[in-house]
């Protein structure tokens, strides 16, 4: 497979080298495999031979690495078996799209990488469940050695737990030797809940039949490859059996012959198929692939004849998006971001409707699993507006959908359609029944917000015009209580209740500003006015009752507070200009003055933070110094945080211990600073209109 070597190699290098990719930095875990929140796997540890692979819920999906070199076993992923001796990791880089970690051992060295092209203005190869993984290999020492690699999985990567029934099997396609696994049962979309793995549809292993090859599915493989290379000669015939101690496991092996200072590469592929993702409003929905019944045969080949092109793609994908995220907010922003790429695609499931139209579902991990959640959706945002807005228009519409049908009843927006993977109608709160519990000014502002930014970016208001009866009662009822909120939650509900809440006004006033924009768009001018007269006054309220001193309030009748303002972003990016720079600037200024060890505090009550609102909060800065002074302690936590775990939005700022919340989407919040440069929001919208 020489044709590769010119594109894997640079695409490694690059890795090593990235100044702003995560080349110097210590992530609190590493993805590895990452597509939907059933199919994320993870580690947790700065070497891939200090622990087992993992589900984003730490729940282990083991996946174990061996290579022989010369005749003698090495471990280079997974924790186990303890007698083979772990290679030595040189090397561990995260980019956009690719983890590459480098081994040497015994006058070789081996880079393995993991590469989902998760391009975000590609939704057709956004949505297929494939990873890349792909080793080169090189003599460093001048002389020529033998080396072959063994994949092992453990087909538990197919159910939630060991208490279910699997079946192995074994495929051919035109191009791929194709090793499944998947639970006995299928029932398919049979339960929702937060801590939950996938236990219907299948993972494959995919092994070109041109690689140089073998394949087996039976229990032992590293036992027999430890002692003599090769696999064990007869699959495992006893289907279904439970996946534990003794059971069949999936295994490859690739030979890679003499290998010498000519690098000599091989792939293969990982996925995760099911023919039915979610279910809303009781219509079960394929995964957006999916969507003209494409067989899973057909999907796996293409994914393999695109190989070549897509590593070529996303190596250069890579690189330009870590320059210009370096422009819009430096190294240290850069890193952050990079990071949170592939995180935040991951806690969503993209769809088709039943018209074919697309649908993103995101999952409220490690909170309470529900399913698009309005002030989720709200955070994650900016991600979907830099890069592709038809993905956030993607996430609006369910929720409007379902805002529009008698049942739900309220004058204000709902929380959520339900708990992942149902979107059967909201769960939260009061549910469909009463208010209790709920996010009345929260989630009608964060709607508003949001359907004036996808007006605004696609340059058409078609949406809000589609679900203008909505929008409008949600108006009505901000216009009504949204200066001075009553005692009610916010998307920060771990704080509780808060009454006169001067960050939810804040929200309140913009998302009137909000439906004046889209009033003027649709030609409403009447409408327009009025809003817009009405944010206006209220902005100049806002101003006298939550001043005191040299900063603002947390609540208006809360004297010696403070809070992130966050909610001021928005009025400075889209343009509505209804608080006087003074406003953000004395708030920054004041804000420098709270900074611990991890960073700004979300306010005055905890020393705990909010990952993507800091980021919105120095998206304030006047100034790059201001802007780095905020976002410098969160690096900092980046790097030395105990809790390792995928990206927490949740932590202490002086231990920088995780509070709650793990590999949720909220992180694409962090965008919000490379969204504020519309030079280069409007380069990376321009590749989303190309596809």
């Amino acid at each position: 497979m020489n044709r590769f070597n010119a594109c894997l190699i640079a695409c490694a290098m690059l890795c090593l080298n990235l100044s702003c990719a995560l080349a110097q930095e210590r992530p609190p875990a590493t993805p590895l495999i990452t597509h939907d929140p059933y199919f994320s796997v993870w580690s947790f540890t700065d070497k891939l031979t200090d622990s087992d692979t993992v589900h984003w819920t730490g729940t282990e999906q083991p996946i174990v690495g061996i290579v022989r070199i010369d005749g003698k076993a090495y471990r280079f992923m997974g924790r186990h078996p303890d007698n083979v001796p772990a290679m030595q990791q040189t090397g561990h880089v995260v980019t956009a799209t690719h983890t590459t970690y480098e081994f040497r051992q015994s006058g070789v060295t081996l880079q393995l990488a993991f590469f989902t092209p998760a391009f975000v203005n590609d939704l057709d190869v956004l949505s297929r469940p494939v990873t890349y993984v792909t080793w080169t290999a090189a003599s460093n020492d001048g002389a020529t050695h033998d080396v072959s690699v063994l994949l092992d999985v453990d087909p538990v990567i197919a159910v939630n737990d060991r208490s279910e029934n699997v079946v192995l099997t074994r495929n051919r396609t035109a191009s791929l030797d194709v090793l499944s696994a998947g639970s006995q049962d299928q029932r398919i979309l049979n339960r929702s809940g937060d801590n939950l793995r996938i236990d219907w549809g299948h993972f494959h292993l995919a092994v070109p039949k041109d690689e140089n090859a073998a394949t087996s599915l039976a229990p032992h493989a590293i036992e027999d490859f430890d002692q003599s290379g090769s696999l064990p000669v007869s699959d495992a015939i006893g289907m279904p059996e439970l996946p534990g101690r003794g059971s069949a496991h999936l295994d490859a092996v690739l030979d890679f012959g003499k290998v010498g200072v000519t690098a000599v590469d091989r792939h293969l592929l990982v996925s995760y198929t099911q023919d039915y993702a979610i279910q809303y409003l009781q219509r079960n929905l394929r995964p957006y692939w999916q969507r003209e019944n494409m067989p899973v045969a057909e999907m796996l080949d293409t994914a393999e004849q695109q190989y070549l092109a897509l590593e070529k793609r996303g190596v250069a994908y890579d690189t330009e998006l870590a320059s210009d995220l370096t422009k819009a907010g430096g190294e240290h922003y850069a890193a952050l971001a990079v990071l949170a790429f592939r995180q935040t695609l991951a806690a969503h499931k993209l769809v088709a409707d039943v018209n074919g139209d697309p649908m993103l579902f995101a999952k409220e991990n490690f909170s309470n699993g529900c399913i698009a959640t309005v002030d989720v959706l709200y955070p994650s945002a900016p991600f979907f507006l830099f890069f592709n807005p038809k993905l956030l228009e993607a996430q609006l519409l369910p929720v409007l959908e379902y805002s529009a049908l008698a049942r739900w009843k309220f004058p204000f927006s709902p929380h959520d359609l339900g708990q992942y993977p149902l979107a059967n109608g909201q769960v939260y709160g009061g549910g469909e029944k009463t208010e209790d519990n709920q996010m009345p000014v929260e989630e009608s502002g964060n709607m508003l917000i949001l359907a004036d930014a996808v007006a605004r970016a696609e340059g058409t208001p078609q949406l809000a015009q589609r679900y203008w009866p909505q929008l409008t009662k949600w108006a009505e009822y901000l216009k009504a209580k949204g200066l001075d909120p009553e005692n009610q939650l916010t998307t920060d509900d771990f704080a509780g209740h808060v009454a006169h809440n001067a960050n939810l006004s804040i929200k309140a006033i913009d998302a009137l500003a909000a439906y004046a924009d889209l009033a003027h768009l649709l030609g409403h001018e009447d409408v327009a006015r009025d809003y817009h007269t009405t944010a206006k006054d209220m902005a100049a309220k806002w101003i006298t009752m939550a001043k005191e001193g040299d900063h603002y309030k947390l609540a208006f009748n809360s004297p010696n507070t403070w809070s992130q303002k966050y909610n001021l972003v928005w009025d400075k990016i889209l343009d509505y200009n209804l608080f006087p720079p003074s406003v953000r600037d004395s708030e920054v200024k004041f804000y420098l003055t709270k900074l611990n060890k991890y960073g700004l505090p979300l306010d005055s009550r905890a020393d705990y933070t909010k990952l993507d609102w800091s980021v919105w909060t120095a998206t304030l800065a006047p100034t790059s110094d201001q802007f780095n002074a905020i976002i410098d302690p969160i690096y900092k936590w980046l790097n030395e945080g105990p809790s390792r775990v995928p990206l927490t939005d949740w932590y202490d700022t002086k231990t920088g211990k995780q509070v709650g919340f793990q590999a949720r989407s909220v992180v694409g919040g962090v965008y919000i600073k490379a969204l504020s440069n519309r030079e280069l929001t409007a380069k990376w919208r321009a590749k989303a209109a190309q596809q």
